[in-house]
């Protein structure tokens, strides 16, 4: 009897998922309100424009709704797969995808690495600071800059090739063998800083336990770099690799845009502007949606393939 009645007693005391989750947030609830307006920020910014892609499978038609007229199954797709224009954007994207990844996804980590090893703390500050900021810079002045600096007529690039080798002006931003490395340059110089923070951050939380360990054992600082360092860091290597490779096919389309002149066309034309110039430009909404939600599928599998690998070959993955 006495028994049943503690039995019963503690479960009138033992707390409900629903008492417990509403302590929970009477607890944190100024984290919770924190949390509201990034929610908001993408459920109205990200998720809901989702509704849109249905564009893909219906005709547009201006003052005819927002949402296409009538159903045209894969039409769209169809028509795109058979657009040269659409396979020359596509082999543009990922040119220039990967050699942007292949020259400024390691950069970062070398910076960071070599940043550690400075000794004063008042310089690696000072480099620290003076690497992340151009991120802050707009694309707009980081193109005019260049667009002033390769000026064939008053740029400093073409003064020097033409003093000191006598050589003739270039028109550097109109010639399409110039045009991918500006871009990957420009890229490097604008985020190596900034990307290094996130890998400094990961060699700040290094157990400095392996280092002395290294030390008894002889290492110098290459051999720490490469045994300790490196694989310490390797799980924020391998997620930024992930997402850097998520957003093969989503370039910077603010500096393609500024870079690009006919000229150039042949190897700026990338996705993103073909979208540009097909929805906004000729006002083509349905199939402009279906080149970028084919884009957007394209991202999923590359990053649910690259997480697989990563986590099948190093252990560490995003999910």
């Amino acid at each position: 009897m006495a028994d049943s009645t503690m039995l019963s007693h503690s479960r009138r005391e033992s707390p409900t998922p629903r008492s417990s989750g509403r302590r929970h947030f009477q607890r944190y609830w100024q984290l919770y309100i924190m949390m509201f307006l990034p929610l908001c920020h993408f459920l109205l910014f990200k998720y809901a424009p989702l509704i849109g892609n249905v564009l893909a499978y219906r005709r547009y038609r201006p003052a005819m709704g927002p949402y296409g007229t009538e159903w045209v199954g894969l039409a769209y797709f169809e028509r795109f797969m058979q657009d040269p224009a659409f396979w020359r954007a596509f082999n543009n994207t990922i040119i220039l995808s990967f050699g942007n990844i292949l020259i400024n996804f390691p950069i970062p980590i070398i910076f960071a690495l070599l940043l550690n090893e400075v000794r004063s703390k008042r310089f690696r500050k000072f480099v620290q600071t003076i690497s992340y900021m151009p991120r802050f810079i707009s694309t707009v002045v980081v193109i005019a800059i260049l667009s002033e600096l390769l000026s064939p007529s008053t740029g400093l690039f073409n003064r020097v090739l033409g003093q000191l080798f006598g050589m003739d002006p270039i028109y550097f931003t109109n010639e399409p063998q110039f045009f991918r490395p500006i871009y990957i340059l420009t890229d490097t110089w604008q985020f190596t800083g900034w990307t290094a923070i996130i890998y400094l951050a990961a060699i700040t939380g290094v157990n400095r336990e392996l280092f002395e360990a290294a030390d008894i054992d002889g290492a110098n600082r290459f051999q720490k770099i490469i045994y300790v360092t490196i694989p310490s860091i390797m799980s924020t290597i391998m997620v930024m690799l992930i997402l850097n490779v998520g957003s093969l096919l989503s370039l910077g389309f603010e500096k393609v845009l500024l870079l690009y002149t006919p000229s150039n066309a042949m190897v700026s034309d990338i996705i993103d502007t073909l979208v540009y110039r097909t929805g906004l430009a000729n006002q083509n909404y349905s199939y402009a949606t279906a080149i970028g939600l084919f884009s957007g599928v394209v991202g999923i599998i590359l990053v649910s393939t690259t997480n697989w690998l990563s986590k099948k070959m190093s252990g560490e993955s995003i999910y």
